[in-house]
């Protein structure tokens, strides 16, 4: 009876990081965490990576997932110092600290300023809204570079009393775009990470991430405040150093990411090189040469054969084309198309 009382009658697991067993106790069913020796770290780790980390990780995300993640918290970091300069700068250039300034002046920009960034949020979310998805990356480091440039310009507007209000509205509307096409590229990045229909596990961690960063960005930016105060070189120069470090985080984070669908330049790179040497490239490969900045693009392909084998070059191509379109994704490796 003993024994029977301690029988274990199922055992779970959810990837390398959770191990539950079930087992008989007292004539009732206990569901508890399996202990598993080969575990390395401290119980430390383990409730950081519980706190932080997926459930799950790292079977349950894409393979790129924690190399983003560090470049995306370098990129967090940064953009939060570099945010704390251009507050101060704002709430400057609205009156804070200046007796001459009215509430009411102080208001109005501050309307202003929301009001024209509503109104760039829409505009742009209607005219670009269906590029976010195909073009993820590029949008990404889009609007990591508008960010930057928006916190510049609200550094600067103090040095412009005269037109103060309107280059903080042109900021806000820098930010609104940025917020949108921010938001919308962090959620198809999401996607491609989520391997277990967890979509919203990895963004409700990936909250917490940012929130801790931004803690630690909170902490350091009381000891850079009262250094900046009435020093606009110091401002200028410690907001350089944070931009430089939040481009170059940035510009990494969006070529680690191996995205496993095909968008256009995507495809177009793949099906260049099938037609050049017949190699069909992995998704590593593609993505590797996939450009990531707005504006670069790979040009149409263009096929050109002697006529004799004009037959065979299309229907080749064509071929290659609808299997790749078919299967939409690169679910294995892309050699593998061709012997479809």
């Amino acid at each position: 009876q003993a024994k029977m009382d301690q029988a274990v009658l199922a055992t779970e697991r959810y990837g390398s990081q959770e191990r539950w067993r079930y087992q008989l106790r007292g004539g009732a069913v206990r569901r508890e965490r399996e202990a598993d020796s080969s575990r390395t770290g401290s119980s430390i780790s383990g409730a950081f990576k519980s706190i932080f980390l997926p459930q799950g990780y790292p079977e349950s995300v894409s393979g790129d997932y924690l190399q983003y993640q560090i470049w995306d918290t370098v990129q967090a970091f940064s953009s939060s110092l570099s945010g704390t300069l251009a507050t101060q700068a704002s709430l400057r250039g609205v009156g804070v600290g200046n007796r001459e300034a009215t509430v009411a002046a102080a208001t109005v920009t501050w309307l202003l300023k929301d009001g024209t960034g509503m109104i760039g949020k829409i505009l742009f979310a209607w005219l670009k809204g269906n590029k976010l998805d195909s073009e993820a990356k590029k949008w990404r480091l889009f609007a990591d570079i508008l960010n930057d440039i928006a916190m510049f310009v609200e550094i600067m507007a103090p040095h412009f009393p005269p037109f103060f209000t309107f280059i903080v509205c042109i900021a806000g509307v820098f930010k609104s775009i940025v917020g949108v096409a921010g938001g919308a590229t962090r959620a198809a990045l999401t996607v491609h990470q989520a391997r277990r229909n967890n979509m919203a596990d990895i963004s409700a961690k990936d909250g917490s991430q940012e929130t801790l960063v931004n803690l630690a960005g909170l902490l350091v930016s009381l000891v850079l405040i009262p250094l900046v105060t009435d020093n606009p070189l110091l401002t200028f120069v410690l907001f350089f150093l944070f931009t430089v470090l939040h481009l170059v985080a940035n510009y990494k984070a969006v070529r680690t990411v191996v995205m496993d669908t095909l968008n256009k330049d995507r495809l177009s790179i793949v099906l260049q090189q099938y037609l050049h040497d017949g190699q069909v490239l992995s998704p590593q490969e593609a993505n590797r040469r996939e450009p990531v900045f707005l504006g670069r693009g790979i040009s149409s392909v263009s096929i050109a054969c002697a006529l004799d084998k004009a037959h065979e070059t299309t229907v080749t191509s064509t071929r290659f084309l609808l299997l790749s379109l078919r299967h939409g994704v690169f679910t294995e490796p892309l050699h593998k198309l061709t012997a479809a």
